[in-house]
């Protein structure tokens, strides 16, 4: 076969390619674009000629693999930029529904959010911080906090339920320890320090881009892994790099090279380019919420949210982050206390989210938890690390009642904390089973070395 001699150079209009973009790496990357753009043309003719001889060489639609394979690697950062690259993207989703984990950071005191009411162990313990005569009853002889009061339609209709007692032995009172296995699902040793949602995407099947999205300007430990999770502030933040005037030329450049070149990353790339036309569809016009919703505080959050969820960008999971939880002191819990305002904040936001979901909130789980709770004993002003700590659940399915789980009372505490009568693996496993209707195999594989046991939050 005649050798092929290419006389083309990088954009032979524009020989110093730092005038095509503000980036040095975009610049390339349009650069490259030319080149495979000029090699098309002039090949046209004699790829059609050649077709036969060539098919074993080339793709088969007109993009060398010595073009691809210098395409891909001028591209590498601005793909990463734009946070879409992921091995195994598409636009069909095998399970329904959305899971939201909202972690709140800090180590929430549990007692503080739901207590057994007329506890004689908590009358001794913490008697400045006994939840008041307003809070709201719940099952098995519960009192919830009235900051919570937001939600109180959801938890007449048993959509509103509370896990007490939740720990794991592999948790220290170390906040950046116990988070860290929180978000990882075990030890960084057992998970090889990939999240626990990133995992569970796996069991999903596949989905768009936008399947796994942490709402924030980084992403959490639960999301990172092999899925390609998506980070970000608001649906307008979704964008790639560069001035507004460069975007279209660059996201024309990435297309250019990665489409019809038979290769896996084809599909991670049109992943990629739907979720940023996604995203402008949605950022085109200020997001309008259901008439009387509000989004205030981390609110924002869910807002965010349900602008995807309600339009249609195919969310599977997605995280929300809250600090503001480690209550050492000024704690408070009634109206006005540091705590009591945090978990109002809190309650406020969830019910003009699920309000604003309108219907789909029936496809929507939110899970609540925090890296530890807090000792059962304050320090007359706060409350100190500690164990057994509590997870919310608001679902849109109908919940097994509104206390769920084992308890069996405080009258033998852990070294001064509440017992873990509920594993916290256990937990979240059982929130996920029932959000996507996963088998019990599936959910072993989420969380290394341990074995899953299945608990009955679902009516």
């Amino acid at each position: 076969m005649e050798k092929t001699v290419y006389p083309y150079h990088l954009h032979p209009d524009c020989p110093d390619v730092r005038r095509l973009a503000d980036n040095p790496a975009e610049a390339l990357l349009r650069a490259e674009a030319e080149v495979v753009a000029a090699e098309n043309a002039a090949e046209a003719d004699r790829y059609r000629r050649l077709e036969e001889l060539e098919e074993a060489q080339q793709d088969g639609r007109g993009v060398t693999r010595r073009t691809f394979v210098a395409g891909a690697a001028a591209t590498a950062t601005a793909l990463a930029t734009a946070q879409f690259v992921t091995t195994s993207a598409s636009f069909a989703a095998t399970k329904t529904g959305t899971l939201i984990h909202v972690f709140l950071y800090g180590g929430l005191d549990g007692l503080s959010l739901i207590a057994p009411d007329n506890d004689p162990v908590l009358d001794r313990a913490r008697p400045e911080l006994l939840l008041p005569n307003d809070s709201l009853a719940l099952g098995r002889g519960f009192k919830l906090t009235s900051a919570f009061a937001p939600l109180q339609p959801w938890l007449r209709s048993g959509q509103l339920g509370f896990v007490p007692g939740v720990s794991d032995e592999r948790l220290s009172r170390s906040h950046f320890q116990a988070a860290d296995a929180c978000n990882l699902g075990g030890l960084p040793g057992e998970t090889g320090g990939r999240g626990w949602l990133d995992s569970l995407i796996d069991a999903l099947g596949k989905g768009t881009a936008f399947r796994s999205v942490g709402i924030g300007s980084t992403l959490p430990r639960s999301l990172v892994g092999n899925n390609g999770a998506l980070s970000l502030n608001n649906v307008g933040s979704l964008r790639l790099a560069g001035s507004e005037r460069q975007r279209e030329a660059t996201e024309k450049a990435i297309k250019g090279l990665f489409t019809g070149i038979n290769h896996p990353v084809e599909d991670a790339v049109q992943a990629g380019l739907g979720a940023l036309a996604t995203a402008r569809r949605l950022a085109a016009e200020p997001y309008r919420p259901a008439e009387g919703v509000e989004y205030r505080g981390v609110g924002s959050a869910f807002q965010t949210l349900a602008q995807l969820i309600k339009g249609d960008a195919n969310v599977r999971v997605a995280t929300v982050g809250m600090g503001g939880y480690d209550t050492h002191e000024n704690q408070g819990t009634t109206n006005g206390g540091q705590l009591y305002r945090r978990l109002n904040e809190l309650a406020t936001a969830l019910a003009a989210f699920f309000t604003d979901l309108g219907d789909r909130a029936a496809d929507v789980t939110v899970m609540i938890s925090s890296e530890f709770g807090r000792r059962v004993a304050s320090n007359r002003g706060g409350t100190d690390h500690g164990h057994g700590g509590v997870v919310t659940i608001l679902s849109g399915r109908k919940l097994a009642g509104s206390l769920l789980g084992a308890w069996n009372g405080l009258d033998s505490l852990d070294s001064g904390d509440v017992p873990e009568y509920n594993n916290m693996f256990n937990v979240y496993g059982s929130v996920a089973q029932g959000r996507f209707g996963l088998t019990n195999a599936e959910v072993d594989k989420i969380f290394p070395r341990m074995k899953y046991a299945p608990m009955k939050l679902y009516a």
